[in-house]
């Protein structure tokens, strides 16, 4: 299973300029919101959850939503999910799930994939 997402930066920084922590609040936990600090930062969590969205087949919605995984990084900087949502880890038990983030041109793009 793959998904992808790309999504404008400056869409995220409109977000939390109109709304503030609302609209951070909307798609992150707390953990993600202690060390997501930049806009391209933050992004790219919004890109790799619905990227991981698109990879399980259900998109944000009634079956997944935002807050059902959390995004954080290893000790080299190498971003991970982490499945919040028990049934959700349950289907996901024996699967290796990678993801790749990058920044450039004033987007966020994330790619997953679960094997």
């Amino acid at each position: 299973m793959i998904g992808i997402d790309i999504i404008s930066i400056s869409r995220i920084e409109k977000s939390i300029e109109k709304f503030g922590s609302k609209a951070k609040n909307r798609f992150m936990t707390q953990n993600e919101q202690s060390w997501a600090k930049k806009s391209s930062s933050i992004a790219g969590i919004w890109a790799s959850k619905e990227a991981f969205s698109k990879a399980i087949g259900t998109g944000i919605g009634n079956d997944f939503s935002f807050l059902d995984i959390e995004m954080y990084k290893n000790s080299k900087g190498k971003p991970l999910i982490n499945i919040l949502n028990q049934n959700l880890k349950q289907k996901l038990l024996n699967k290796q799930i990678d993801i790749s983030i990058t920044h450039d041109g004033g987007f966020a793009i994330a790619a997953v994939i679960i094997l």
